[in-house]
């Protein structure tokens, strides 16, 4: 039991937990769980931690086949620059390890930013809370929980 499954059963959300076996020299976790889930990698999300220019941590949810735009990332958080977060301080505030981070079920609550593009789907797929762990959920539901803003954060 992980955090982020913890978090789900205390609510009313529909879930499902998938689990895989995870294969440690996988060069993608992401693009892994899309392959042995059998789902496109358009709907399986990472979860990204980013530090704004003021040193706030804060949340964007993107599918694994894209690149952040940290641009976008800034501009939704209300600032000017932001920059992927140091790994150690992406676990400290999280509670998980990289490769496991899930939206859900964080340590600290941070501001959480979810990719536009998770609305075509009427569910998706988030880490669990460790590698070989995924949750999948519908995008509105994810929203309600991390209480995210839905906005455009991929790189051209």
């Amino acid at each position: 039991m992980t955090p982020a499954i913890t978090t789900l059963k205390r609510s009313s959300v529909q879930h499902r937990v998938h689990e895989y076996h995870h294969d440690p020299a996988a060069e993608s976790w992401g693009l892994e769980a899309a392959e042995k889930l059998g789902v496109v990698q358009d709907q399986v999300f990472k979860t990204l931690v980013a530090e704004t220019e003021n040193q706030k941590l804060v949340v964007a949810i993107i599918p694994v086949n894209r690149k952040l735009n940290l641009k976008q990332l800034a501009k939704a958080a209300g600032c000017k620059r932001a920059a992927m977060a140091q790994p150690a301080a992406v676990e400290r505030s999280s509670g998980y390890v990289l490769g496991g981070v899930s939206p859900l079920g964080q340590k600290k609550k941070l501001n959480t930013f979810l990719d536009a593009s998770a609305l075509q789907f009427a569910t998706i797929f988030v880490s669990a809370g460790r590698r070989g762990l995924e949750i999948e959920l519908s995008p509105q539901d994810l929203m309600t929980l991390t209480q995210a803003d839905v906005v455009e954060l991929q790189a051209e």
